[in-house]
């Protein structure tokens, strides 16, 4: 642990995250500096097919196993099981309802695939190896806490007789919800990626290797400069906040980083993916999770989980959360 701060400053000095300083600086600065929504959307789709279509690829060298499988079966529990601290330690220490605390929850027990990516550049960094299963964790991540937060939204409001009852009940398997849910975007670009890298393997890597793997740092600079300006538009315009929820969007990442950190180091992990499983347990969606929040849960207020999860903890773990689950994997892993 006595290395962390190096290691902080050696993130806060790569260029990805300087360009998230940049765009956020930018921001709170008032600069007219933008980035055309559209195109914010397809550095998106490039970076969730890259890194997909990349970690298939390297499942494909190594094969699958009962191993591997168990490693997706403790990402899907973590992603289940998160929310339900998140939410209790909302309702305990914040003055947030039933389906704010729900909304907030489902966004920490998701991920953040830009924050993975953060993470993985970071391992290069550092001369880390990590295996590319990590990518089949982090889209298994995604869903289940979803499903969490809508029950923990619903299981309540959807108590008593009458039809307004029988209407919010019948909401729960409403058929659009369960398509938002299960068919995510996101979600299919990430598994749909990593089941042609799983089955094309490195002849397919080296056929599109100049567009998959030459430009992902440059696009990802430019998403990372983008994701500073939404960043700091929501923290400047947040007027919701309070300083409990402040400290919750602090301590939250390293309360579920702490259980992926013991799940990795139970798994028997090696240090680059005990660090990147700590990592997508203590990350918090700003994606898919609200597009599913806003079908499922209208109630809950955008200003509160969305300037969560993306003013508060997604710099927090670009800047310290990296470095930190990195030092801790390390040491877990030491003989």
């Amino acid at each position: 642990m006595s290395e962390l701060l190096p290691l902080a400053v050696d993130n806060l000095l790569s260029p990805i995250i300087l360009f998230f300083v940049l765009g956020f600086g930018a921001a709170l600065l008032r600069s007219d500096l933008s980035v055309p929504e559209a195109f914010a959307k397809a550095m998106a789709l490039y970076l969730m097919l890259a890194i997909g279509f990349k970690g298939g690829v390297e499942l494909s060298k190594q094969g699958l196993d009962w191993t591997i499988a168990l490693i997706l079966l403790a990402g899907g529990a973590l992603s289940f099981v998160i929310p339900l601290i998140a939410y209790t330690l909302l309702r305990l220490f914040t003055r947030l309802g039933q389906a704010d605390a729900a909304a907030v929850s489902a966004h920490y027990g998701s991920i953040s695939v830009v924050t993975f990516v953060a993470g993985t550049e970071f391992l290069t960094l550092m001369g880390v190896g990590f295996e590319g299963y990590m990518v089949a964790v982090m889209a298994i991540m995604e869903t289940p806490a979803i499903v969490t937060g809508i029950w923990l939204a619903r299981r309540e409001l959807n108590g008593g007789p009458g039809p307004a009852a029988r209407a919010r009940r019948r909401a729960l398997v409403d058929r659009d919800l369960m398509r938002e849910i299960f068919l995510n975007g996101s979600v299919v670009v990430l598994i749909g990626a990593f089941v042609i890298g799983w089955i094309t393997g490195p002849k397919g890597f080296d056929a599109i290797a100049p567009f998959i793997d030459a430009p992902f740092k440059g696009v990802l600079c430019l998403f990372l400069l983008d994701m500073g300006l939404v960043a700091a538009a929501r923290l400047r315009g947040a007027k919701e906040l309070t300083v409990n929820l402040v400290v919750f969007g602090l301590a939250m990442p390293v309360i579920g980083a702490s259980l992926g950190l013991a799940a990795g180091w139970a798994l028997g992990l090696g240090q680059g993916e005990m660090a990147l499983l700590g990592l997508l347990s203590g990350s918090a969606s700003y994606i898919a999770v609200p597009a599913s929040m806003r079908l499922a849960v209208p109630e809950a207020s955008p200003g509160i989980y969305l300037t969560l999860s993306l003013a508060i903890t997604f710099p927090f773990n670009l800047t310290i959360g990296i470095p930190l689950y990195f030092s801790v994997a390390t040491a877990l892993s030491s003989p």
